[in-house]
């Protein structure tokens, strides 16, 4: 089983910028495709990027496209969420999430290891 350790969030101006970073235990990083969501207060849970095993499929929500980028490091068993561009609107408590298969899901039922959240607030 693994377990997943955000970190990176905090508060930053609307056109800044941060990297969220998710650390994750366990031998078998490589073998997990990975995810982040994001669940701003009052709202339900929403896809924000995912990134395949390998990293060679990379997924992302319309409304982070151009902005947000995906990737992992397999020596350091983290994934990373580079946010650029930020807008009021992203502000929310951002998770990450990892499955065991090929499949680069984007619906959070999908994925049955959640780390404990970063939260991110973006002022205007």
């Amino acid at each position: 089983q693994v377990q997943l350790v955000e970190s990176g969030g905090g508060l930053v101006q609307a056109g800044g910028s941060l990297r969220l970073s998710c650390a994750a235990s366990g031998p078998t990083f490589a073998t997990y495709g990975m995810g982040w969501f994001r669940q701003a207060p009052g709202k339900e849970r929403e896809f924000v990027a995912a990134i395949s095993r390998y990293g060679t499929i990379l997924k992302y929500a319309e409304s982070v496209r151009g902005r947000f980028t995906i990737s992992r490091d397999k020596s350091k068993n983290t994934v990373y969420l580079q946010m650029n561009s930020l807008k009021p609107e992203d502000t929310a408590v951002y998770y990450c999430a990892a499955q065991g298969t090929a499949v680069v899901y984007t619906t959070a039922y999908n994925y049955p290891y959640w780390g404990r959240g970063t939260q991110v607030t973006v002022s205007s």
